[in-house]
């Protein structure tokens, strides 16, 4: 099987030639630019300078060589920044910074910092809805953030023979709200003035339709998956209750979904990190095809309890080792054991793409990455 047709058998819950394999296939499937020098290293690949996929997250873009050694089956498409957006990095008082698109500043230390965090809300404080409808959204239709994604879809399909993941304009829709306003008043606003947080997720909610829209028209049936995204769990239970995303995220989240499944066969693939057991029949309902990153460690989120409880419903893209607890600080032989342990929740009748629980961290040994690697390569094959 080509790598296209395999992750689409996957998907579509049939039984491929291998369990597909994806590093770098999203912006929740990287690797960090510090651990990606040495994957390099491991794999006796020559040095290169290393570009930046994602800024914020410190996301290596991974080559082309790296995905052809490791067998990656799926390749990331997304839309740059709008036209006139400039960004502008700051340095001063130990950190570096800069305003996103959106208005939110994001700073990352300058000795020893690895990610840019969020701070500076915009619509911090109290605004009415006239302040938020008023305010510079961003352009979803802003051509320069299309240029290029076709050519680079149709690269993907014809030349390398890989699954196409589109990524979205933004984060989530709940992420978008405590970006935009901060998680204090954020959560007040859940909790005290739901209409507020409502506008602000609308208003984000627009800008996505409006993208996705646009993408898909300009993509076609080049697409296989659709990325979205929402972190909705913390380690033990969600970030808040199942009550409150059932009145004020889900039906947005619904709409969202909705649209774009009327306009693609893509599968919908939907990242959330945490403990989201008890919202994954809500997920299901509002039309997620295919769940991630499959945070095994959080509570309620065993992978094989997961399979038998959702397997025919959800495909499970990720869960194939514990990052939490054994990729970065175990031994190789340790995370072999926990690979099998893995692969054997997930893997049976399909509907399954090897991937590690979210991003890989810059603390992860090139030696734990290999023996990840050549794991799922002993344990991929079905039949």
């Amino acid at each position: 099987m080509q790598s296209r047709e395999r992750v689409r058998a996957a998907i579509a819950h049939r039984v491929p030639d291998r369990i597909p394999f994806d590093l770098g296939g999203s912006r929740m499937t990287g690797i960090h630019v510090r651990a990606y020098a040495g994957l390099r290293e491991a794999l006796g690949l020559p040095p290169v300078e290393i570009r930046i996929g994602d800024l914020t997250q410190q996301l290596a873009e991974v080559d082309a060589d790296v995905m052809d050694r490791l067998a990656s089956d799926v390749r990331f498409i997304g839309p740059r920044p709008a036209t006139g957006y400039r960004r502008e990095m700051v340095e001063e008082g130990g950190f570096i910074s800069f305003r996103d698109e959106w208005g939110a500043r994001r700073q990352m230390p300058t000795d020893g910092g690895l990610y840019f965090d969020t701070f500076g809300a915009p619509l911090g404080g109290e605004v009415d809805a006239a302040a938020i409808d008023a305010y510079p959204w961003p352009d979803p239709d802003d051509p320069g953030r299309y240029v290029g994604m076709a050519d680079a879809a149709r690269r993907v399909v014809e030349e390398e023979g890989r699954a196409v993941l589109v990524g979205s304009i933004c984060g989530g829709l709940s992420e978008g709200l405590f970006k935009m306003r901060g998680f204090e008043d954020g959560y007040m606003d859940l909790a005290a003035e739901p209409a507020r947080a409502r506008r602000v997720m609308e208003k984000i909610l627009e800008i996505k339709l409006a993208y996705w829209d646009r993408a898909l028209r300009e993509l076609g049936d080049m697409v296989d998956v659709i990325g979205e995204a929402d972190d909705l769990g913390g380690q033990d239970r969600p970030l808040f209750s199942p009550a409150t995303y059932r009145a004020l995220v889900k039906p947005l989240q619904r709409e969202l979904f909705s649209f774009i499944r009327a306009r693609t066969s893509a599968k919908v693939f939907f990242h959330s990190c945490g403990a989201i057991r008890e919202l994954v029949p809500d997920l299901i309902e509002i039309g997620v095809d295919i769940l991630n990153p499959v945070q095994v460690s959080a509570a309620g989120m065993d992978g094989a309890e997961l399979k038998r409880e959702f397997g025919r419903d959800l495909v499970f893209w990720g869960g194939g080792v514990d990052t939490q607890r054994v990729l970065g600080s175990g031994t190789p032989d340790e995370v072999r054991a926990d690979v099998r342990r893995r692969i054997a929740d997930l893997r049976e009748g399909g509907g399954s793409v090897f991937a590690a629980v979210h991003n890989i961290q810059p603390n992860v040994p090139a030696a734990n990455l290999v023996a990840m690697w050549e794991t799922w390569r002993e344990e991929a094959a079905y039949g």
